[in-house]
């Protein structure tokens, strides 16, 4: 761990940067929209759906499947979605020693910052024994005037723990989530997991990541 870190606060997005969610909540929504008529694999389920809120696709989704996007149908996503990530969920390798360093370095000045439900990332970081670390410190889109890639879920996190935007750190993966940290007026920096099938280093570099690692390990040098 290094002894100094170059900015007063670390926000964390959740999904593929924390957890290993997106493959097993999009298999759920993948299987779900084509017991509705919309088929499609998983690789294009991710590219349309991963980053965002699926609410926020919802008039995609009902012109694909020419039936209603209703509440009772996304709580019963979420309901399914819930059951696989209690039955599978892992940690991203890493995560819980980079979040104790960044814990420790800058005083407890973390957050877990996501577009995800509340309810979603309170599963997650339970499950997988990170949620002491952010106890207080969790803020979802679904509580926001505007989600990802509005900066509104981070300026939040960034008012509550009393720090200016340039002295934040975000951690993100996907497009969605570089575009609202940068808009934040924080340094992102872009995880790129070998294999990703949604995102390149270099369109994480376009959205406005000042570096891309390719494992949550390399984020050590970025932040000294």
């Amino acid at each position: 761990m290094s002894g100094t870190l170059r900015f007063d606060a670390v926000l964390f997005d959740c999904n593929d940067v924390l957890v290993d969610s997106e493959p097993l909540t999009m298999s759920v929504l993948r299987d779900m929209l084509e017991e509705r008529g919309w088929r499609m694999s998983l690789q294009d389920c991710m590219q349309i759906f991963v980053g965002k809120a699926t609410k926020d696709e919802a008039a995609r989704i009902e012109r694909e499947t020419g039936q209603p996007f209703t509440t009772e149908w996304l709580h019963s996503f979420w309901a399914r979605r819930d059951i696989a990530l209690h039955a599978h969920l892992q940690a991203i390798p890493g995560a819980e020693a980079l979040v104790r360093d960044a814990y420790a370095l800058t005083g407890g000045q973390i957050a877990c910052v996501s577009g995800a439900d509340r309810d979603k990332i309170g599963l997650q970081l339970g499950k997988t024994g990170l949620l002491p670390w952010f106890e207080g410190r969790i803020f979802s889109g679904h509580d926001m005037p505007r989600s990802k890639p509005h900066p509104d879920v981070y300026l939040a996190a960034m008012a509550q723990l009393q720090v200016e935007p340039q002295q934040c750190l975000v951690i993100e993966d996907t497009v969605t989530g570089v575009r609202a940290g940068v808009a934040a007026g924080a340094a992102v920096c872009g995880l790129c997991l070998p294999g990703n099938p949604v995102v390149s280093p270099e369109q994480l570099l376009a959205a406005g990541a000042q570096q891309v690692v390719a494992k949550l390990d390399d984020i050590r040098a970025f932040w000294r």
